[in-house]
């Protein structure tokens, strides 16, 4: 074990003879990064653990084996100097990579688009908006390599121009750039910017905000004596604005040993990695402070509350192994708690920044989630459902075909386009960003569940949207793909239900009315009864569940049912309670 000194775990290293600059770009600078290497070694052996190569990581990913490679890349403890990171970081990174490989040259063809020349500026760059300039960490790199890091963001934001903040990325891009070409570094990031399994990088103020609060609510139940502490020492006043910076206690605090490898872990299984990190800080700091004798006494700790963590990250008295080990050895932190905690937390704010109510129509809290002008064209010129006009006495129901009303026509249309404003206005905010395409419909693929699943079961998320023979309008938000009505639990057992708590009902005519997840209000004392969100088999789609189903169809898609749900608290979303299908649509969302 690490050397014990004052009863707290110091820094213990061994230098490396190798040659520093064998590891790292030429736009780094070298002079102060520290070449210690961090072992969990016994005192009476005196050598170095046995590390893993490149190779043997890079087989396991090979094989799909990320279990292992995820428990090599938290155990084996890198110098910050090896060379296994120029290899190993682009590798981790590819693995998320969604669509088609970019090829070689890919990035010089956008810098000749962005600048007009391949050549760096003598002038700054200006960076994107959504780059916050007060957290433009660079680290070691030289001049050169800051103006490399402008131009690999700038870059990335020109091809993702959905990203509006994300003050994570600009340092996330330099850490890259000391163990890579500018080149490999804008492949690693534009992987990290657009998974869908995981999340790296958020890109939203929304859901910038939802990780700290995330923090915040999982360190209330995982290092409860440390959040206790700190909110002790708050002199009453609200501890939040403590977790607003958690991500710089990381990015911003910890030494670059310490950076280097929490990185390793982070490129491989994401933000989650950061959200333990955090957690450990916040354990590690509460023993430091109150078990041994620092000069950390409660009245300093007081007056400075809010930098109390990042200083105390800067000179953190254990190794990057010890860190790591307590950061991994939290019990029951599992991902998909976490993934709970965070999508219960972003339902919530952005119920809060909209009206809402059982019969209330929702409105968007600014242009931000509204569909834009093309979205709105797409919608409207493809569905059959988004077609009832609202007369001041009786309603005129007609169904447009596709192409049959010119584009003004349809935008004179102005209940239609609210309605459209409306069911905007529930989506997830990221989700808006993308433009609708629509899967399948009734009217054009036939009413068969075959056709259904092959058109609409590899996209994620879908939103279905039915109209019954009565002219009622009403549909789902469905959060996963429907493909995973095949997968198997650890048993080898097909589940039943499957789904995540983002996924939610509607009712556009004759009301408008949103049902969400219970579980966004909080605790439900329902248990499994409220989580049956989507399920599906060769004869039948079900949506909702718990004393009766939201949304129940038939194989055929021409008969469904309605009825109150214990996932939803939702009333039958039509009068009769059974309908008969007029048009089914499935729209999904390119790039989601």
């Amino acid at each position: 074990m690490p050397v014990n000194a004052i009863g707290a775990e110091q820094l213990s290293g061994i230098e490396e003879e190798a040659d520093i600059y064998e590891a790292f770009a030429p736009h780094v600078d070298t002079t102060n990064i520290s070449s210690l290497t961090f072992y969990s070694l016994s005192e009476n052996t005196g050598k170095k653990p046995s590390l893993k190569t490149f190779q043997d990581v890079q087989y396991m990913l090979q094989q799909g084996k990320k279990r292992e490679a995820k428990l090599v890349l938290r155990e084996n403890s890198w110098p910050t100097n090896s060379p296994i990171r120029s290899q190993l970081w682009p590798a981790l990174c590819a693995q998320h990579h969604v669509g088609k490989s970019m090829l070689d040259g890919f990035y010089w063809d956008m810098v000749n688009q962005v600048f007009g020349t391949t050549e760096l500026p003598e002038k700054p760059i200006m960076l994107p908006p959504f780059v916050d300039t007060i957290h433009c960490l660079p680290y070691h790199l030289t001049r050169k390599g800051r103006a490399v890091a402008d131009r690999v963001v700038s870059v990335l934001g020109y091809a993702c121009p959905d990203i509006t903040f994300s003050p994570t990325l600009y340092p996330i891009t330099s850490i890259l750039l000391h163990f890579m070409s500018e080149e490999e570094c804008y492949h690693c990031m534009a992987s990290l910017v657009t998974p869908k399994e995981k999340v790296f990088i958020t890109q939203t103020k929304l859901l910038y905000e939802v990780t700290w609060k995330t923090v915040m609510q999982i360190a209330k139940k995982h290092a409860k004596s440390a959040f206790n502490y700190l909110s002790s020492m708050c002199n009453g006043q609200k501890s939040e604005s403590i977790y607003m910076d958690w991500c710089w206690w990381i990015l911003g605090g910890l030494p670059f040993p310490h950076l280097v490898r929490v990185m390793d872990c982070f490129f491989h299984e994401g933000i989650k990695v950061f959200y333990r990190v955090s957690l450990a800080i916040l354990i590690l700091f509460h023993k430091h402070v109150t078990v041994n004798n620092t000069d950390w006494d409660a009245d300093t700790i007081k007056n400075d509350i809010d930098n109390a963590l990042p200083k105390f990250c800067k000179s953190i008295p254990v190794s990057p192994a010890k860190l790591l080990r307590t950061a991994f050895s939290i019990r029951a932190l599992s991902s998909t708690y976490i993934s709970r905690v965070f999508l219960k937390t972003e339902m919530l704010l952005k119920s809060k920044s909209v009206l809402s109510g059982p019969k209330q129509m929702v409105r968007s809290r600014s242009s931000d989630n509204l569909p834009t002008s093309q979205s709105q064209i797409n919608v409207q010129m493809m569905s059959h459902t988004l077609t009832i006009r609202e007369g001041a006495h009786s309603p005129d129901v007609r169904v447009l075909s596709m192409g049959v009303f010119p584009i003004q026509a349809i935008k004179s249309k102005v209940s239609d386009q609210d309605t459209l404003f409306t069911l905007w206005s529930w989506l997830p905010v990221r989700i808006t960003m993308y433009q609708p395409v629509l899967l399948y419909t009734t009217e054009e693929h036939g009413c068969s569940l075959t056709t259904f699943y092959v058109r609409v079961e590899q996209h994620e998320p879908t939103l279905l949207m039915i109209k019954t023979c009565n002219n009622e309008v009403f549909g789902a938000y469905c959060s996963s793909r429907w493909y995973e009505r095949n997968l198997k639990d650890d048993r080898g057992q097909r589940q039943a239900y499957f789904g995540t708590g983002e996924t939610f009902l509607f009712s556009l005519y004759p009301e408008r009315a949103k049902y969400p997840w219970v579980g966004i209000e909080g605790d439900t004392g329902l248990g499994h009864a409220s989580e049956l969100f989507m399920a599906a088999d060769s004869k039948m789609i079900t949506i909702g569940g718990g004393e009766g189903q939201a949304i129940w169809m038939d194989e055929n898609i021409r008969f469904g049912k309605t009825d109150r749900c214990q996932t939803f608290n939702n009333p039958p979303l039509c009068a009769s309670g059974d309908f008969e299908i007029r048009v089914l649509e499935v729209y999904g969302f390119v790039g989601a």
